[in-house]
């Protein structure tokens, strides 16, 4: 159990300080900071290419909120472990952890590799404890929020996407466990599942299975925004565990 003897500021229930967010230069990780940033919340933009975080910074600018850019590829866990000291030795209040990046394979489990399993659960199990629990004191002393994004594809897996569902299965059970941990400390922990959005990830996953890409057929990653960030700004007494939004076409 972490435990801080400073006074632990009041939750307000609503989104403040800085928000550090991976897989911040696409889908539905650029959208969260951007509705972060009609908030006026501060985001550190997480991702692997620079240019990316630079367009999404550009963006925050015009609404006043300044980005801090960092470039790490969560695939290592080196590297992981240097953002998280990077993200420290910024000094900046850490209010808020927004985990969006991730990565998905297709291929039924004959055709699958334990080396590409271990990269997903790398990207998207692994790289999301190693920096929870790096900046988890500050988080917990500044009584913030933790975001892990997660995919419908926990509820309903399908043919050729059993490696990837169990990653997401493997972050549902990391998210509900420490939110028991961390709850008595006045830390929420929300997990959200998406259906079918359009991102290039889904882009890459439609391309994969043969399929027509349609994005207005699919939720928007402006959909998923709105939710977490109404979610983030809560009052204290309530708290949202579990967002679940589907497209409302159905096909």
């Amino acid at each position: 159990m972490i435990q801080s003897n400073q006074p632990q500021p009041e939750n307000t229930g609503s989104p403040r300080g800085v928000a550090v967010v991976t897989g911040a230069g696409s889908g539905v990780g650029r959208a969260i900071v951007l509705e972060l940033a009609k908030s006026g919340v501060a985001c550190c933009l997480v991702g692997r290419t620079l240019s990316k975080l630079e367009k999404v910074a550009r963006l925050t600018a015009r609404t006043g909120v300044k980005s801090i850019l960092m470039v790490a590829d969560l695939g290592d866990l080196g590297a992981v472990a240097a953002l998280a000291q990077r993200i420290r030795s910024s000094r900046r209040r850490i209010d808020c952890l927004v985990h969006s990046a991730a990565a998905i394979t297709v291929s039924r489990v004959e055709d699958s590799t334990v080396e590409e399993f271990s990269r997903l659960m790398t990207v998207n199990v692994l790289a999301p404890f190693a920096l929870t629990k790096q900046l988890l004191p500050e988080i917990c002393a500044n009584r913030g929020q933790i975001v892990f994004v997660n995919s419908s594809v926990v509820s309903h897996p399908a043919p050729g996407t059993v490696t990837y569902a169990a990653t997401k299965h493997a972050l549902k059970g990391l998210a509900d466990g420490l939110r028991q941990e961390v709850n008595a400390l006045g830390v929420r922990v929300i997990s959200v599942f998406p259906g079918r959005t359009a991102t290039p990830l889904q882009a890459s996953l439609f391309e994969l299975e043969g399929r027509q890409y349609v994005p207005k057929r699919l939720l928007q990653p402006e959909d998923v925004a709105a939710m977490v960030v109404q979610a983030l700004a809560l009052a204290p007494t309530a708290e949202v565990t579990d967002i679940l939004i589907r497209p409302a076409i159905k096909s």
